[in-house]
């Protein structure tokens, strides 16, 4: 499904590169449930940016599907992004002039999806989540946890074939996060999405079926080799 090689990101300081990701190589299969860890600054998020198609590499070469991401034009790389993808960011990137609901439906419109429908779909996913009551707020009326919640259920509401969170957990409580954990664990093993994630957590790390170590911008060699 995803297949990453020879991605390196840096940045240039005073002349010189300074390496965020390493000649990193990677491959997913279709159906893996992955957990990237890492000292903060290894180059987790910027790893998981690059596979979202939010951020691109300095070299190296990105397929999906068979298809060369880097040689796609932008039209069809946010095509292929928006029938795919789903994100749940760190910082939640929820649009403040949008209520909930439409925070939530927004990735239904982008995949044309009729009117009646979308009804039915946002209504059934607040009703999931417990969040009916909160569906004309818009994002400076919650709280971190509240908006964290939004983000999920607005990554998950288009039913993406690949699912990338970054620190999914990380302004829920204990029972919420768990709760979503064992969904995601749930979507993973009965409806076969892919699920890559950043964790902290050695526990939400633990869900995956395989731990992606990181450190400074490098995949750690053992751990990579163990898990082909």
């Amino acid at each position: 499904m995803i297949e990453l090689q020879h991605i390196s990101k840096w940045y240039n300081v005073g002349g010189k590169p300074v390496f965020i990701l390493k000649d990193i190589n990677l491959k997913v299969k279709e159906g893996e449930f992955i957990s990237i860890m890492g000292p903060s600054g290894s180059g987790k998020s910027t790893l998981l940016n690059i596979v979202g198609m939010l951020d691109m590499p300095n070299e190296g070469a990105y397929h999906f599907f068979g298809e060369s991401v880097y040689n796609l034009k932008d039209k069809h790389r946010n095509e292929l992004y928006k029938k795919n993808i789903g994100f749940i960011f760190q910082a939640y990137h929820l649009i403040d002039e949008l209520t909930v609901y439409e925070n939530i439906e927004t990735p239904l419109l982008y995949q044309n999806v009729k009117s009646s429908e979308r009804k039915a779909i946002v209504a059934d996913m607040l009703d999931k989540f417990n969040i009916v009551g909160k569906k004309d707020l818009f994002p400076s009326q919650l709280s971190g946890g509240q908006q964290q919640l939004v983000g999920i259920v607005r990554a998950l509401i288009a039913k993406p074939k690949l699912l990338l969170a970054d620190e999914p957990t990380g302004n829920l409580n204990t029972a919420q996060g768990e709760e979503i954990m064992q969904l995601f664990q749930q979507l993973n093993q009965e409806e076969g999405v892919t699920i890559i994630q950043v964790t902290h957590s050695e526990k939400n790390a633990s869900y995956g079926n395989r731990i992606i170590n990181l450190l400074d911008g490098r995949v750690e060699p053992s751990l990579q080799n163990a898990s082909h």
